[in-house]
């Protein structure tokens, strides 16, 4: 892609309203627009980003076993009538009425649609265990949207449902998602921990959050140092204990002492039981011909919101430092005086040709602004390899690969080959 051509309205000035660092810095880079409070344009650098993080749970997803489907974001109210969420939901969920008066909601989750679905089409154990999921936007409520698509009303997530014959059953599907979660997150490349938490407004007898470290977390967790123990200071509450008086302090499990960190929720999973199941009669034969109430478990996680916690967790004084399994681009080729330069021109676009026959993702910066501009929107954005292609090139016929940590190297054009292989087998 030339860079003159694609849609980046980058910002050189900070938003006042950008209240945190993932705001500000996606608004900077031209990744997202406010439309109003709480709900996001995706620009096309950002929306790469998403659709990297999308296909990565996808793969995932598919690989522990579970089919996908796309449910309707409009539902009607007679559905959430049956497990009297109607109400107990309150103003976050979003009412609607159709022409002839009937009640809706937009879905800021399917329990409901997905037992309907099932309970109509399932009938006999040797269907289970199932697992359904899909890949949709949500939308609730927020009473006060915040912290740009950190915290928004319309958001994309990923949410799947297992249905099982007995607890067993259950606790093994929730066991696949739990270390599918782990999966997805190790090749996003973030820090993370694993939460006991609150199961909350969705119920059920057991639930973990999944937080990526960050400064500026919503949500305090207490950790252990040297395992893999960690809690919700949300749960520790309904314990009647303050998370504070527990630094220092060894770790329930026996191993290592109790830090307090700052996380970002990006995933929930939740063994639901039969609470559902129960409520909206969603039945199978056992292999004794006997109905049988099906146990049910929810697993959610935040794809808008892993884009933000990404952020949160690697950036600098610059900009974004994207980890490369979700970096918009693989490499920027930044060429000096493209449009005078006849000879760097035509080397940019060869050598641009080359990288994506060799199947990296690029993006070639031909406008003709300066050096300094160009490096500066490049740090900004992200981008983890820039090759540099001006001065040193027409006197030395040399390139400098510049990383977005700030590592670079001097190499001839003649050996990008070699020096692309090197880099991608580190």
């Amino acid at each position: 892609m030339l860079w003159s051509k694609i849609f980046l309205p980058t910002l050189k000035d900070t938003p006042q309203d950008a209240e945190v660092i993932s705001h500000q810095l996606m608004l900077r880079a031209g990744m997202i627009r406010k439309v109003t409070s709480g709900i996001y344009n995706w620009l096309p650098l950002g929306l790469r980003v998403l659709k990297k993080i999308e296909n990565i749970v996808r793969e995932e997803m598919d690989a522990s076993g579970a089919q996908e489907v796309l449910m309707p974001m409009v539902q009607p109210k007679e559905l959430w009538e049956e497990t009297q969420r109607w109400k107990k939901m309150g103003p976050e969920l979003l009412r609607i009425q159709d022409r002839h008066d009937r009640d809706f909601c937009l879905g800021p989750t399917h329990e409901e649609v997905i037992t309907d679905l099932v309970r109509n089409n399932v009938k006999s154990y040797k269907e289970l265990p199932l697992n359904l999921y899909q890949i949709q936007t949500k939308f609730r409520d927020e009473v006060r949207p915040r912290y740009g698509v950190m915290r928004g009303r319309e958001f994309l997530m990923k949410d799947s449902y297992s249905f099982n014959i007995n607890q067993d059953s259950l606790n093994e599907s929730y066991l696949v998602i739990k270390e599918t979660y782990k999966k997805i997150i190790d090749r996003l490349g973030l820090e993370y921990k694993i939460v006991k938490a609150d199961s909350g407004s969705i119920g059920g007898d057991a639930s973990e959050e999944f937080h990526v470290l960050a400064e500026n977390g919503e949500d305090t967790i207490a950790v252990s140092d040297s395992s893999e123990f960690a809690i919700n200071s949300e749960l520790l509450l309904n314990e009647g204990e303050d998370i504070n008086s527990l630094e220092g302090k060894p770790s329930p499990d026996g191993n290592g002492i109790i830090e307090v960190k700052k996380g970002i929720e990006i995933g929930h999973i939740f063994q639901l039981g039969k609470i559902y199941a129960d409520a909206m009669n969603a039945n199978v034969l056992d292999n004794e011909g006997k109905s049988q109430t099906l146990y049910m478990g929810c697993y959610g996680i935040g794809i808008s919101r892993l884009v933000a916690a990404a952020i949160e967790q690697n950036h600098d004084e610059k900009g974004i430092v994207w980890p490369e399994a979700i970096a918009p681009y693989e490499v920027n080729i930044i060429a000096i005086g493209f449009e005078k330069d006849e000879r760097i021109k035509k080397t940019a676009l060869n050598l641009y040709d080359k990288l994506l026959s060799m199947g990296y993702e690029v993006i070639l910066d031909n406008r003709n602004d300066g050096f300094g501009k160009k490096m500066k929107d490049a740090e900004l954005i992200g981008i983890p390899i820039n090759i540099i292609i001006g001065k040193q090139y027409t006197e030395n016929n040399e390139i400098e690969l510049r990383h977005r940590d700030g590592k670079s190297s001097i190499g001839m054009v003649e050996d990008i080959e070699t020096i692309f292989d090197h880099y991608k087998s580190k």
